[in-house]
C-alpha cells in the first residue's frame, strides 16, 4: 500500500532539506576546503530542485576518501538523516560488484571468460549458439531484458541463483552472441550461477567472503527484504505533482548479481579504489574490466567488464555506470588519468545523478584552488 505524504509534511520535511545542514560522521579532507563547500552547496540545489529525500555522495582519490557526506532523510517519515554509511539500492550498479568477482576467478584460472556456460552450468539449456562469461558481461550474449509478461511486479523470493534462471532460460536469443549489443539484467543472473560454480560456493557467499571483505566493503549486502540490514534507507518514488510516495513492494532475489545489493558511497569508493591500487586483482586483470569489448565485426561496444568506458570530447577517458531501481538512483564515476573516483546515491527512483553531475562535482576538486 503507497502511503502518500501530506503537503504539509512535504513542504516541511523539504524546507528542512534545503538547508545545507552538515552531517557530524562527514569526511572533510582540510586541503580540499573550497572544492567540497563548492559541492555542499551543488548537492544540495540539486536535492532541492529535484525533490530528493536523501542523498549521499563519497569523492576519493588511489591514496583515501576526500569528502563523504550524507545530505536530508533516509526515513522521511522518522526524520532519520542520511549518514556516510547509510546504504542505499544500487539497483544495475550491482552488476560491477559481480565484475570484482568475475575478474577475481579469471585471475585464479577457475572461470574461462570464453568457455560455453554449459562447461560450468551443464543443465542451462543450449540455444542456437554458445554464450560465455565475457559476452555476459559485456551484453552481447543476446540474453534478453525485462518484458512485461515477467510478472516481476509480483513480489516473488527466489531461493537461489537457479530459481531466479527460470524466468528466462528457456526462451531464444536475440541474436548470434557477439554480432550485437542488449543491455541485459537477466544477462547477469546467469553470470552469477557461472561464477557460482566456478567459485563451488553460493554466489552472495562467495561475493562477502571473497569479495567484499577483502576491499572492507562493510556496508554492502544484498537486499534481502526479511533481514535487518544497519544503515539501510527507506525507498521512495517521486508523484506528478512535485512530491513523493514510499516505493512499491518489491523483491530482488531474482537479480543479486544485476540489480540486487546494496551499499553506501564510501563502500563503492573504496572498491575503485581497491582496484587501481590492485588489492583484489592485478593490473592485467583490472585492465581486462576496464577494456572495451568488440563486437564480431569490430565495432566498440564501449563496456568491458560491466563497466562502461567513453572519452570526452577532449579525448579524456572516463569510466562510469548508473543503476536505476524502485526506490534507488547510483552512480559512479572515475577519471584514470587523475585518480579521482566519485559515487553518489538517493532513496528514490528517477532521480537524475549522471555524468553531468559527476564531471560537475569532480571538476570542483580538479579546480580546488
Amino acid at each position: 500500500m503507497k502511503i502518500i505524504l501530506t503537503t504539509t509534511l512535504l513542504l516541511c520535511s523539504f524546507c528542512i532539506l534545503a538547508q545545507p545542514g552538515k552531517s557530524k560522521e562527514a569526511i572533510r579532507d582540510k586541503a580540499f576546503k573550497k572544492a567540497i563547500l563548492t559541492a555542499e552547496k551543488y548537492i544540495d540545489s540539486l536535492q532541492t530542485s529535484q525533490h530528493i529525500p536523501g542523498i549521499s555522495i563519497c569523492v576519493g582519490n588511489r591514496e583515501k576518501i576526500l569528502w563523504a557526506e550524507g545530505f536530508g532523510y533516509a526515513d522521511l517519515e522518522n526524520q532519520s538523516p542520511v549518514t556516510i554509511n547509510s546504504v542505499f539500492r544500487l539497483g544495475s550498479v550491482s552488476k560491477l560488484l559481480t565484475a570484482l568477482a568475475v575478474g577475481r576467478l579469471y585471475q585464479q584460472g577457475k572461470l574461462n571468460l570464453d568457455a560455453p556456460v554449459q562447461q560450468y552450468l551443464p543443465d542451462f539449456p543450449a540455444k542456437k549458439y554458445p554464450i560465455t562469461a565475457r559476452q555476459l558481461a559485456g551484453h552481447t550474449a543476446g540474453i534478453r531484458h525485462y518484458i512485461k509478461e515477467d510478472q516481476l511486479i509480483a513480489p516473488r523470493y527466489y531461493k537461489n541463483v537457479q530459481e531466479g534462471l527460470s524466468i528466462f532460460k528457456n526462451d531464444t536469443l536475440l541474436f548470434k552472441p557477439g554480432t550485437a549489443y542488449n543491455y541485459s539484467t537477466f544477462g547477469f543472473s546467469l553470470l552469477s550461477a557461472v561464477v557460482e560454480a566456478a567459485a563451488q560456493k553460493d554466489f552472495l557467499s562467495y561475493m562477502r567472503d571473497s569479495i567484499f571483505l577483502p576491499l572492507g566493503m562493510t556496508h554492502t549486502f544484498p537486499d534481502k527484504n526479511d533481514s535487518i540490514i544497519p544503515g539501510r534507507v527507506r525507498f521512495y518514488e517521486p508523484t506528478k505533482s512535485g512530491g513523493v510516495h514510499n516505493s512499491d513492494y518489491v523483491d530482488n532475489s531474482y537479480k543479486w548479481a544485476g540489480g540486487g545489493f546494496l551499499s553506501s558511497t564510501i563502500d563503492l569508493v573504496n572498491m575503485v579504489r581497491g582496484l587501481i591500487t590492485n588489492q583484489l586483482l592485478d593490473a592485467k586483470t583490472v585492465e581486462l574490466l576496464f577494456t572495451d569489448q568488440k563486437l564480431e565485426n569490430g565495432k566498440s561496444t564501449n563496456v568491458g567488464i560491466a563497466w562502461r568506458i567513453n572519452e570526452t570530447k577532449q579525448g579524456v577517458k572516463y569510466i562510469h555506470h548508473g543503476g536505476a531501481i524502485d526506490g534507488g538512483r547510483s552512480f559512479v564515476f572515475f577519471w584514470p588519468d587523475s585518480g579521482y573516483i566519485f559515487a553518489i546515491t538517493a532513496n528514490m527512483s528517477g532521480a537524475r545523478l549522471n555524468i553531468d553531475e559527476a564531471a560537475t562535482v569532480l571538476s570542483f576538486f580538479l579546480n580546488n584552488k
